[in-house]
């Protein structure tokens, strides 16, 4: 995804940032791509910023569990941030997701030693749950 407002020091991809350049795909254009493909298990949603672009990615997330997918999403918000602040497009966006990687990026604390996180700060939570209990429900790694 393009644009990101955390700019994270050190940023794994700093060029997804900013919010201007990347491609916009049709919805149904997006969808056909994703289900093509028989060996895909999943979508997973990385930054750029999934949350900045809220309705878009649930819709996308709904047509990948109703093709029976998994939903990974990687943000730079926490839960917390999610559950206090989120917009309604946001917290559609969290119902659909399976697994959140939350949390900004942080320099002082990369690690290469986490699965699936670079930041010793960040959590493999399952989002639905979490929104559901309205805390933060860890994930398995």
């Amino acid at each position: 995804l393009q644009g990101c407002e955390h700019k994270c020091p050190g940023c794994w991809n700093p060029d997804a940032q900013d919010t201007r350049g990347g491609v916009d795909f049709p919805m149904e254009e997006l969808t056909e791509q994703m289900l093509a493909n028989p060996t895909t298990e999943g979508l997973s949603f990385a930054g750029g910023e999934p949350f900045g672009q809220a309705e878009d990615c649930a819709a996308l997330a709904r047509a990948a569990h109703q093709a029976g997918l998994n939903v990974w999403c990687w943000t730079g918000y926490t839960l917390e941030t999610l559950l206090t602040t989120a917009s309604d497009a946001q917290l559609e966006l969290l119902r659909e997701i399976d697994v959140l990687v939350d949390g900004p990026f942080i320099l002082d604390e990369y690690t290469t030693e986490l699965p699936w996180r670079t930041s010793r700060n960040q959590r493999l939570l399952r989002g639905a749950e979490s929104l559901a209990a309205g805390k933060a429900i860890l994930g398995e790694t």
